[in-house]
This record gives structure tokens, sequence and C-alpha cells, in this order.
């Protein structure tokens, strides 16, 4: 898959999570009901901006030629959005988001790559997602996919805010962008070992400029579009 390709996802993605933000700000921040919003297809749709983020920040880690800049720089962001709810917006506060996530992944996967270029790039995947698929739900104290549960866990494991990073948050954990490290990373490692299988050659033509361009500055947007969106919902608010 070509860059400009990837970056039009990425960009699609992107603007699908603004749409969603919105949503959110207006239900739980200007008192808009919306039931839906609390549903089955808002939860699918929030799903499906998360799955396409995490795999595809796998897919392109091989990309960059600087993975431990890229993954300081995108730690360091997730830390600055935890910092700034804490002091500002506790009732919003993020703590382990989604980019702290993929910073942190980053940054792990340098450490496991040599491991990991032994193995077969179909069995990493297939791997990789079964993982995934396993501790989707690790969270909430289960083995299993999605309410499917296959073993319960330990309740010892689920202590303080280090193991809720690790997946294992205590009944008191509170966070409203929450992403650990399991069972994401594996999502991640999905992406990654995705990348490895062959490709085919494609053309150079080069669709949907705008979105590729918005998907080539999404680290930025990611940072900037809350407080902008909050913003406009404010003026209006305040208009009408």
């Amino acid at each position: 898959m070509r860059q400009n390709e990837l970056d039009v996802i990425r960009g699609a993605a992107l603007v699908s999570m603004i749409l969603y933000h919105t949503c959110w700000d207006l239900a739980w921040m200007f008192g808009v009901h919306m039931p839906w919003y609390q549903g089955f297809c808002a939860y699918v749709w929030q799903q499906s901006i998360c799955w396409t983020f995490i795999l595809l920040s796998g897919y392109c880690w091989s990309l960059g030629r600087h993975p431990l800049k890229r993954g300081l720089l995108t730690f360091a962001c997730g830390a600055l959005i935890t910092a700034v709810t804490a002091l500002f917006l506790p009732e919003n506060l993020v703590f382990c988001g989604v980019l702290t996530l993929l910073g942190g992944s980053a940054l792990l996967l340098i450490l496991l790559r040599p491991a990991l270029e032994k193995l077969p790039a179909r069995l990493g995947l297939a791997g990789s997602f079964l993982l995934f698929l396993l501790f989707r739900d690790i969270n909430s104290g289960w083995l299993g996919f999605e309410g499917v549960h296959v073993a319960a866990l330990p309740s010892s494991l689920y202590q303080n805010h280090f193991t809720a990073c690790l997946g294992f948050p205590p009944a008191s954990f509170f966070s409203t962008d929450y992403f650990s490290l399991l069972p994401w990373f594996f999502l991640f490692l999905s992406g990654y070992f995705l990348y490895r299988l062959p490709h085919t050659p494609k053309n150079n033509e080069r669709p949907l400029p705008l979105l590729a361009a918005v998907g080539r500055r999404s680290l930025l947007i990611y940072m900037l579009h809350q407080p902008v969106v909050y913003g406009v919902l404010l003026a209006l608010h305040q208009l009408f």
C-alpha cells in the first residue's frame, strides 16, 4: 500500500473521529439529548475509529525513519493531554489515552523488533490478532472478546493506575479515553506484521488529496481538534 493511500485512510479516520467527538461534546458537555449515541451503533462507530488508527499506526511503524523520535513525540503528546485534563477538566480526565498507547507501543516495538523479525509475517499476524481477540475484555476482568468470556482473571491484578496502563484497571479507575497496553498492543502488532506481507505494486494515482493532506497532519490535528470543536460549539450555544 502506497503512502498516499495510507494518508487517505488516516485522514478519513480522523474526520470520522472529529465527528464522533463533536457528538460526544454535544451529548455530555452541552446536554443535547441523543439516546442513539449511547447505543450499539455509536459503539461500533467508535470502535471502527480506534481499530483503524491503531492498526494503521502499527502498519506505518516500519515506514518511519526515526521510530524512537516519533514514539517519544506521540507519548509526550499523550502525557500533555493527561496533564491538561487533570488540571483544567478533571471531570473529563484522559489517562492512558490513545496517544499514550500509540507512543508506548511504538517504543516497545523498538525493543521487540529483533525477536519479532524472526517470525514469519503470516504467523505473526495471525498470532497477534488472535491474542488481541483473546485479551479484548481484559479491562473488565475476563479473557474473551466482546462479552464472549473464556476465563475470569484474578482480581488481585487490578490494583492501581500502573496496572490500569497495562490493562488491569481497579474499580475506582476513570478515564474518558482509555486504551491500555493490553489488549491494544496486539492490534498494533497486527498492523506491523500486516506491513510485512507481500504487496502488489499499484499505479501512481493520488486520489482524494484533501483527505491525504489531513492524514499527513494527523498528530497536529488530533491535538487541536477538541479545543476547536468545543470552542465552535460553545460559540454556537451562546448565539442560539
